[in-house]
């Protein structure tokens, strides 16, 4: 999680093209300031927008149309940040917050705003990121309705909670609050599967039971710092990770067996080491304290096997509306060659295997390819294969000896294509092309460039994650 100070840094260089109004005398305001203002949309963040004397105040929690009052947080050269500290007149699409703790961490941005009206905005934040970096026809790209979830609540399929030990010794397991580190216990979580978080709860109750040395972030002693927990919709599985501030693993034996007599739904019980202060979650060394390797989960008829650290979709309802979507973007015929750049467990290639000729995917954690390799197998695919490396280095050496691919599906991380990924697009120019993104602001910035080769069809965005700001989509690209 981004602190405060950096946060505000990323938001003064980034917010939104709309927002860069003429300059106008400095507003002189303080922090601790109070004043009434009206809202007028949402941010990018899922925050209200509304402007002090036309400077840009954002305001979580505040919906447009709302006359609040406000308290100012942070004064920045072109922004202030506020909190909400009274609704004067609340918007129609106001709704009450499934969970107490919505206002405290991060994860339930929008849960005060009605689900019709969230997906109307995740669209939204789409249409504005395009508007700001304007790519080559971004006024006649076709943005499709949001595809929504018929129950948007329970949906994550991993739970990933920090542990920490209060001055009377009872120990918590939650999220920190927003910018700090200060730990919120969440025994029930609107977002969280019910699997991942029974296993969560009864692995706290047990940690205090054998008194096992819960992490001290401030001495930098104790040994438990967070609990995963990774549940499976398939077969009902769940994978546990112990992730500790060293090797050691006090009463380690009392531990397994308690999971074992209390806890028969977890096949699969894992220790990753993380030592000293980090603001990584995991560590370099995992290593099996029992049960099986893996978990495995089933999408679209075929099955994966995850190992830890492995990257799925963490909704796998939706996940199959995803791929769905992909599926009939790219319009394969069984004559297409595939590439699946940052492939991960293989999960998108492999299931497209069925309707091309062959495909070619790629991932920088060897893990992950292993685990992508034992996935083709597991399902039978023989017409496609993994790599570790790069696409950027990996597919020019493939195009040199031969083979050249004429489809292509990427899902990168949160910052988009490499530049030399963009350029390696441009001069292998695939003919089918389909960019998942879960990133509105660098999906916008990256078709800049691709539209030197590519028109994009439409966009179909997916809410992968309700009652948050995050928004997945589909992009079908056709070579021009």
């Amino acid at each position: 999680m981004k602190s405060s100070s950096s946060y505000n840094e990323h938001r003064d260089r980034n917010f939104s093209h709309n927002d860069r109004r003429e300059p106008v005398e400095e507003v002189q305001v303080e922090v601790g300031q109070r004043f009434p203002l009206t809202i007028k949309r949402l941010g990018i963040n899922g925050e209200g927008i509304g402007y002090y004397k036309r400077k840009i105040t954002f305001v979580p929690g505040a919906l447009p149309d709302e006359v609040v009052v406000v308290e100012v947080t942070h004064v920045a050269a072109h922004f202030l940040n506020a909190s909400l500290r009274q609704v004067r007149e609340a918007s129609p699409h106001r709704v009450e917050p499934h969970d107490a703790k919505a206002g405290e961490v991060g994860g339930f941005e929008l849960e005060h705003l009605a689900y019709p009206q969230q997906l109307e905005f995740k669209r939204d934040v789409i249409q504005q990121s395009l508007e700001r970096y304007k790519p080559r026809g971004w006024q006649h790209f076709t943005l499709k309705p949001t595809i929504g979830m018929e129950n948007p609540y329970h949906y994550r399929n991993k739970a990933q909670f920090q542990v920490r030990q209060l001055e009377d010794g009872t120990i918590i397991a939650g999220l920190y609050k927003e910018g700090t580190h200060d730990l919120v216990d969440l025994p029930e979580a609107g977002t969280q599967n019910e699997a991942t978080l029974t296993v969560i709860r009864e692995l706290v109750k047990m940690l205090g039971e054998l008194e096992v040395p819960i992490y001290d972030e401030e001495h930098g002693s104790g040994i438990i710092k967070t609990l995963v927990t990774r549940s499976s919709e398939a077969t009902g599985e769940v994978q546990v990770t112990f992730v500790t501030n060293s090797k050691k693993l006090p009463r380690k034996r009392q531990l397994l067996e308690l999971i074992k007599k209390r806890l028969p739904q977890v096949v699969s019980v894992m220790q990753n080491v993380n030592p000293g202060k980090t603001s990584l979650v995991w560590g370099d060394e995992t290593v099996k304290l029992t049960g099986q390797d893996y978990i495995t989960e089933e999408l679209l008829g075929h099955k994966f096997q995850l190992s830890p650290r492995a990257f799925l979709q963490l909704n796998p309802k939706q996940t199959t509306k995803l791929y769905q979507e992909a599926i009939k973007a790219l319009g394969l015929t069984r004559a297409n060659r595939l590439v699946d750049a940052y492939s991960g467990v293989g999960t998108i290639g492999l299931t497209l295997a069925d309707k091309l000729g062959e495909v070619r995917g790629m991932d920088t954690i060897p893990e992950a390819i292993d685990d992508a390799n034992r996935n083709a197998a597991l399902n039978d695919i023989d017409n496609a294969e993994y790599f570790t490396g790069t696409a950027e280095s990996l597919l020019p050496q493939w195009v040199a000896n031969g083979w050249r691919p004429d489809a292509l599906v990427v899902d990168p991380p949160r910052a988009g294509l490499d530049e030399t990924m963009i350029d390696t697009i441009l001069q292998v120019r695939p003919e089918k092309f389909v960019y998942i993104s879960c990133n509105p602001s660098t999906l916008a910035k990256d078709l800049v460039e691709l539209g030197e080769a590519y028109r994009v069809d439409y966009i179909q965005s997916i809410d992968m994650f309700p009652q948050t700001a995050r928004v997945e989509a589909v992009v079908k690209l056709s070579r021009r």
